[in-house]
């Protein structure tokens, strides 16, 4: 990982971090304790301005992105009840081919392998869908199955054949 610091005149400091794709987020650093977190889409694009922290609030978010309160499980390297089954929740974006279609049409087991065991639509959630069950745009795939056939979902989803492309 990338991280570029330079001072800013009067200001204080500024880091940025290269987050992938291209895609940076940079901090500024006051004198006065404040922090202010911009996002920019590439090394050459306006920052945008996301949010603006005190240093009691920057304290308590980098306590939460280091992780001292809860570490993540390497999915890879965990045993779960499930087997090598993890549970996934999955947007259906407003353009994927599957708006429209039922369950029952898209064979999203099939095609996928995971198992959609609810659709959290807005304030509803619908437990078992069945296959005439339509598939909305924003809907929310509660699904179970291994990390291949989840990221096989997502392929779905976005246009792919569900073989992960």
């Amino acid at each position: 990982m990338v991280i570029y610091e330079a001072d800013v005149p009067g200001v204080g400091k500024r880091y940025e971090v290269e987050t992938g794709g291209g895609e940076r987020a940079v901090v500024i650093v006051h004198h006065d304790g404040k922090r202010e977190l911009f996002r920019r889409s590439d090394a050459d694009a306006d920052a945008e301005k996301l949010f603006e922290f005190t240093s009691e609030q920057a304290r308590q978010v980098a306590t939460s992105l280091e992780g001292t309160d809860f570490q993540p499980l390497d999915l890879e390297d965990v045993d779960v009840p499930l087997g090598g089954a993890v549970i996934e929740w999955t947007e259906v974006p407003e353009d994927s081919p599957v708006v429209g279609e039922t369950l029952g049409d898209v064979h999203i087991g099939k095609e996928t392998g995971v198992t959609v065991a609810a659709i959290q639509r807005g304030d509803e959630t619908i437990g078992s869908p069945g296959a005439d069950t339509v598939l909305e745009a924003g809907d929310i795939l509660v699904a179970i199955g291994s990390r291949s056939d989840q990221d096989a979902l997502e392929a779905l989803l976005e246009g792919g054949d569900g073989e992960g492309d």
